[in-house]
C-alpha cells in the first residue's frame, strides 16, 4: 500500500490533516469521504519538498540569475491580479497570458509571459509553466497555484493571492518610504565627511605646516587620513567596493546572513519594526497557505522561505522539526524563542477550534497596524535626530581641524623660535 497525505474538514468544519494508507489514489479519497469529511487535497506523502542546500557559487548565480530575470513586485501584483480577474470571467489561461502579453510594456516580463504562453501550449500545468521562472515566482507563488489547481479553486486563489501581494507590496513601500530618509542623510554625510578630508583639511595642513608647530594628536590623525586619501583616491574607492563585496559574499554564506539579520534585529527602533513586518509576512503566509489547502509541513517550510530573514527563518525550520517530533505549531514555535506571546496564543487556539488560518490573517494584521504606528513616529522622530547625528559628526571633525588655532598664540611663538 502507498502513503497518501491528505487535509480535510470534518462535518463540523474543523481542518485537520494527516496520512492515510490506501492502493490508489482513488481508493484514499473514497476513506477520506465515507464518513462525510469534505477532502481538501490529497497527495503521496513523498512529495513536498521546496528547498535544497545551495553552495555559495550555487547562491551567487541564483542571485545574479534574479537580478537579470526578476521584475518588481508591483508587476507581480498587477500580473495576479489581472489573472485573476480573467480566469473568473470565464477566459482560459492560455487566453489570459496571450492577454497579458499583448499590453505588458515590462519587456523583461513581456519575455517570461510569452514563454509560459508557450508551455502552456505544449501542455504544461499553469504551475508547471510558472516554475521555470524562480527570479519572478518564488516557490510560495507556485505552491498555491499548484493547490488551486489540485482543488479545482485556481480562481479564488489567484484572487487571494493578489490581495497577499497586494498587502505584502503596501508594507515594503511603507518601510521603504521610512528608510529612504535616512539612507539619503547617510549618504551626504558620507559625502560631506570625504569632502572635508579631500579638499579642506589639506588648506588647513598647508597653513599649519607654515608655522613648523606641534599639532594636537586628532588633528595629526585628521591630517594623516587627509594625506592618505588625497595620495591614494583609487586605492579609496577600491577598498570601499571590496569591503562591500566581502561583505556581500559574506552575508551570502548561511553564517554570515544569520549575524547580520540578527545584528539588524537589534538596531534600536528599527530592529524591532522589520521584525513586525517580518512577523506580518509569516503570518499572512502561514494563512494562505492553510487556507488554500497546503498540508502543515509544506506550510512551514514554504513560511520559512519567504520571510527573508535568516533569524525567524532557523527558528521556523527548528520548529517544523519538533512538529515532525509530534510537538504543536505553537509548541514548537514557542520553544525556538523568536516569537512573541501574541502570535504563539493566536495559533495555539486556532490549532484548538480548526481556524487557524482566519486567526494568523488577523495577527498579520496586529502586526502591520504595529508598524505602520513606528513608521508613523519615525517619521516625526528621525528627522531630527540624523541632524544631530550629522552635526555632531561634521561638528567633531571641524573642532579637531580648528584645535591648532584656538591656541594659535602658542603654535606661532613655538614656530618662531
Amino acid at each position: 500500500m502507498a502513503a497518501f497525505q491528505y487535509i480535510i474538514k470534518d462535518v463540523k468544519g474543523a481542518r485537520s490533516e494527516g496520512i492515510i494508507k490506501a492502493n490508489t489514489l482513488d481508493e484514499a479519497v473514497d476513506k477520506l469521504t465515507a464518513e462525510g469529511n469534505t477532502v481538501i487535497t490529497v497527495k503521496a506523502a513523498a512529495e513536498g519538498s521546496f528547498k535544497g542546500k545551495l553552495s555559495l557559487f550555487d547562491k551567487l548565480m541564483l542571485q545574479i540569475y534574479k537580478w537579470r530575470t526578476g521584475v518588481g513586485l508591483r508587476t507581480l501584483v498587477f500580473f495576479t491580479r489581472q489573472m485573476a480577474t480573467m480566469f473568473s470571467a470565464g477566459l482560459t489561461i492560455e487566453k489570459s497570458i496571450f492577454n497579458l502579453e499583448s499590453s505588458e510594456k515590462n519587456n523583461k516580463f513581456k519575455k517570461v509571459l510569452h514563454k509560459i504562453a508557450g508551455d502552456i501550449k505544449k501542455g504544461f500545468s499553469f504551475s508547471e509553466a510558472l516554475v521555470e521562472h524562480p527570479g519572478v515566482f518564488n516557490p510560495l507563488y507556485v505552491s498555491l497555484v499548484q493547490a488551486g489547481e489540485i482543488s479545482g479553486t485556481l480562481h479564488t486563489i489567484l484572487d487571494e493571492l493578489a490581495i497577499y501581494l497586494e498587502k505584502m507590496e503596501d508594507t515594503r513601500r511603507k518601510i521603504s518610504s521610512a528608510m529612504t530618509y535616512p539612507l539619503f542623510i547617510l549618504i551626504f554625510l558620507i559625502l560631506v565627511v570625504f569632502g572635508l578630508f579631500y579638499y579642506i583639511i589639506p588648506m588647513f595642513a598647508a597653513v599649519y605646516a607654515d608655522f613648523n608647530a606641534d599639532l594636537p594628536i586628532p588633528t595629526q590623525i585628521a591630517i594623516g587620513i587627509s594625506t592618505w586619501i588625497g595620495g591614494h583616491v583609487f586605492y579609496f574607492f577600491l577598498i570601499i567596493i571590496s569591503t562591500l563585496m566581502a561583505l556581500f559574499l559574506f552575508y551570502l554564506t548561511d553564517r554570515g546572513r544569520y549575524l547580520m539579520d540578527r545584528i539588524v534585529l537589534n538596531i534600536p527602533v528599527m530592529g524591532g519594526m522589520i521584525k513586525n513586518s517580518i512577523l506580518s509576512k509569516f503570518a499572512r503566509t502561514f494563512s494562505i497557505l492553510m487556507t488554500a489547502g497546503v498540508p502543515i509541513m509544506d506550510t512551514l517550510e514554504l513560511s520559512e522561505n519567504v520571510v527573508q530573514n535568516a533569524v525567524i527563518e532557523r527558528a521556523v525550520a527548528e520548529a517544523r522539526d519538533l512538529v515532525k517530533e509530534g510537538y504543536t505549531v505553537a509548541g514548537a514555535l514557542k520553544k525556538t524563542g523568536e516569537f512573541p506571546s501574541t502570535i504563539l496564543q493566536l495559533i495555539q487556539t486556532g490549532e484548538e477550534t480548526g481556524d487557524m488560518d482566519r486567526l494568523l490573517a488577523k495577527a498579520a494584521e496586529f502586526y502591520e497596524k504595529l508598524v505602520d504606528s513606528v513608521i508613523d513616529r519615525l517619521s516625526s522622530l528621525i528627522e531630527p535626530l540624523l541632524i544631530v547625528i550629522m552635526a555632531a559628526v561634521v561638528g567633531t571633525i571641524v573642532i579637531i581641524i580648528y584645535l591648532p588655532i584656538f591656541n594659535l598664540g602658542n603654535a606661532i611663538s613655538t614656530g618662531a623660535k
